[in-house]
This record gives structure tokens, C-alpha cells and sequence, in this order.
């Protein structure tokens, strides 16, 4: 039997034989599920290995590749952008970027970007998978191509192009890349352990992934699935998982603990507030948590309401009832949230991956006999 660490308040014992549950199950090797309300955090529980020889235990301070869950912080660094005036998401992209009016880009606005409307999903065209490390060459990519629908009619999620567009906003902005204002702004402030591309004398400690065995079930063929998932060059390769791990791509190369990401929406939470700090006022809240569009999505096989950079909760409720929470997920099972409703922040982060695209039944499970245990 594996052992269950951390922190569970009484009222939570339901959530911590769920998360026994799942292990005995054979259904993780090591995972761990936190909670934050109204700033305190009152669940903390990790247990199982972060290795697959089962050699190392997972513990407080095992660090977890997030995927596409790094797409939430890149959401709150561009919200943060637009609450200091530097931004506004309604403003078009070739107003800070001017190169990405080809193609009759020069309408499309910041938030269609963050809410996957402009149609960038991914290449088309045979590419080496190893120039997705090559920053400038890809931004200069998508600044020349044409959308694979049309800009604004309908939402096709971007698994990988989506960290650029908006890295690349932020950065003609502010001036640095999206890992360096994680770091310098939230991250050391706040003594949270999160990073977009991790330093190497971290590594140590990151969690050995145990891959899944079936590939997701994407529905669509389409062209814009099959540019954003299907092709060999669909993601970055060639050139080991150390290079991908130090790159900083802000959709898919986070890594973190589950408690520094339930800090973080529990903030957005709370109307910003995390340890006597706003990082985010409740207006900018609000209004990056509004719903940008909705409806069947091009490439997951979802009807999606998309704010800004966030999923919102109120079509597929993969985080508890609450139609106002909204959040992200990753490849293989992670996920963080914010329920605004119950000032309630969440996140869920695993080595063992599945390869649900979104409502991941481990933690669904925990989510839900959490709100169970909320309510009693």
C-alpha cells in the first residue's frame, strides 16, 4: 500500500481515500493534489514515486513537467500586462508586433490569440521538429502564415503555437520572455516553485514521466487537428528531453509543484490576493476569466467556452459545478483551477499520464469529493 503524505483537514478525509484510491487502483505512481481556500491551504497530499524503477519517492519537493497547463501562467502574465495598461486585450497584434499583419493577419486582435480564434494551430507544411527551438525562426513562421480558418468564426485549440503568439506579445512588450517575468515577478517574490524552462540545477528533482499507451481520441481529422497534433513535426524533437526541459516554451514546458499552482489560482481566487501581495486586481480577474467564445471546437473534440488563455468551466466541468471556475489542463492528467464562487484554488499534478485530452477521472474524482466535502 502506498503511503499518503502531507496535509488533510478532517473535512477532506473523503478526498484523501480517493487519492489512496488511485494508487491502489494501479492507476498512479506518484501525484499530488492541493487546495487553497481564501488564501490558507487546506489540503496537501502527494504520495507514490517520481521515478518508474520506484526508487524515489515523490515528495513535497518533487517538481512535475505541466504541460499545457504552463498555459495558465501565460494567461496571468499577459492579464498582468493588460491590469498595468500595457496592454489591452481588445488592441490588434500587429500593433505590438507588426510582422504578423501578413497573410490578413492585421485585424486580429490579442484575445481571439489567447482564446485560440486566429487560426494558428500548427504547420501544414513538413518542418524539422527541432526549429521549435528556435524561437525567432517559428515566431517568424506564424507572423507569415495564413490562418487555417477564418480568424474569429470558431475556436481551434493550439497545443504548442499558442506559447509563442503569446510569448512573443509579451515579450515585444515588456521586453522579457515569458520565463524570466514568471521568475522575477511571482516565482521568487512569492517563493513558488514554478518555472517556464527549469535551470538545470532543479533537475534533479523533476518526476521521470511514465508515458501512456493509446494515443488520444482527437475526433476531428481536420486540417486544423491534424497541423496541431498529427504530423511528425507536430511538436518539438530532436533534441532530447534535457534541451526541451531548459526551453522556454509557455505552453508546455512548466514545471511545478501542485502547491505552488494551487497558490496561484487560489490568488486568482481571492480577488489577486496571495501572501499580502495583489498579483492581479479583481477587475483584470473578471474580465481575463470572460468568456471569449464558445462553441465546438476545430481540434479537441469539445464544445469549449475560452477566455482568455483560460478554459472556463461552464461547457465540459472538469473542476467541480462551478460555472464562473476556470483554469487549465496538460497532457497526461494535470490541471489548475480558480472557483472565484468558493475563493478556491486547485491543481493536480502526476507522472503516471493518461492520455484523456481533458476531464482526467483521477482527478475529476478528487475534485469532486472535494466539493462534496465542501458542501457537507
Amino acid at each position: 500500500m502506498v503511503e499518503i503524505s502531507g496535509l488533510a483537514l478532517a473535512r477532506f478525509a473523503a478526498v484523501k481515500d480517493a487519492f489512496a484510491a488511485s494508487f491502489e487502483a494501479g492507476e498512479e505512481l506518484g501525484a499530488r493534489f492541493t487546495l487553497v481556500e481564501a488564501g490558507e491551504t487546506v489540503l496537501d497530499l502527494w504520495g507514490g514515486f517520481a521515478d518508474r524503477a520506484q526508487t524515489r519517492p515523490f515528495d513535497q519537493t518533487t517538481l512535475t513537467p505541466i504541460f499545457s497547463t504552463t498555459k495558465a501562467l501565460a494567461a496571468l502574465l499577459i492579464a498582468r500586462l493588460v491590469d498595468a495598461g500595457s496592454l489591452d486585450y481588445a488592441q490588434t497584434v500587429a500593433s505590438v508586433w507588426p510582422e504578423f499583419a501578413q497573410a490578413g493577419k492585421g485585424a486580429i486582435t490579442i484575445e481571439q490569440v489567447m482564446s485560440h480564434q486566429e487560426g494558428l494551430s500548427g504547420f501544414l507544411e513538413p518542418m524539422d521538429p527541432a526549429l521549435w527551438f528556435d524561437w525567432d525562426a517559428i515566431c517568424a513562421k506564424l507572423a507569415a502564415m495564413a490562418p487555417l480558418w477564418p480568424p474569429g468564426t470558431a475556436s481551434g485549440y493550439h497545443p504548442i503555437t499558442f506559447g509563442y503568439l503569446a510569448g512573443e506579445i509579451f515579450r515585444r512588450v515588456d521586453g522579457r520572455t515569458m520565463g524570466a517575468a514568471l521568475r522575477e515577478d511571482l516565482a521568487e517574490p512569492f517563493g513558488l516553485e514554478l518555472w517556464i524552462g527549469l535551470p538545470d540545477p532543479e533537475a534533479s528533482r523533476v518526476a521521470e514521466l511514465q508515458r501512456p499507451r493509446t494515443l488520444p481520441d482527437f475526433g476531428h481529422r481536420n486540417e486544423a487537428t491534424k497541423a496541431a497534433f498529427l504530423t511528425p513535426w507536430a511538436q518539438p524533437g530532436g533534441r532530447g528531453a534535457e534541451a526541451l526541459r531548459r526551453f522556454e516554451l509557455p505552453s508546455a514546458t512548466g514545471q511545478a509543484t501542485a502547491l505552488a499552482l494551487a497558490r496561484v489560482m487560489g490568488a486568482l481566487a481571492n480577488d489577486g490576493w496571495l501572501d499580502g501581495g495583489n498579483i492581479l486586481s479583481p477587475a483584470l480577474i473578471a474580465e481575463a476569466a470572460r468568456e471569449r467564445i464558445r462553441g465546438q471546437d476545430l481540434v479537441v473534440p469539445f464544445e469549449m467556452s475560452w477566455a482568455a488563455g483560460f478554459m472556463r468551466n461552464e461547457t465540459v466541468h472538469p473542476w467541480g459545478p462551478g460555472n464562473q471556475t476556470f483554469g487549465h489542463s496538460g497532457w497526461g492528467g494535470s490541471c489548475a483551477f480558480a472557483d472565484p464562487e468558493r475563493k478556491l484554488g486547485g491543481a493536480y499534478v502526476m507522472n503516471k499520464q493518461s492520455a484523456d485530452l481533458l476531464n482526467d477521472r483521477r482527478p475529476r474524482r478528487l475534485i469532486e469529493a472535494a466539493y462534496a466535502s465542501l458542501s457537507a
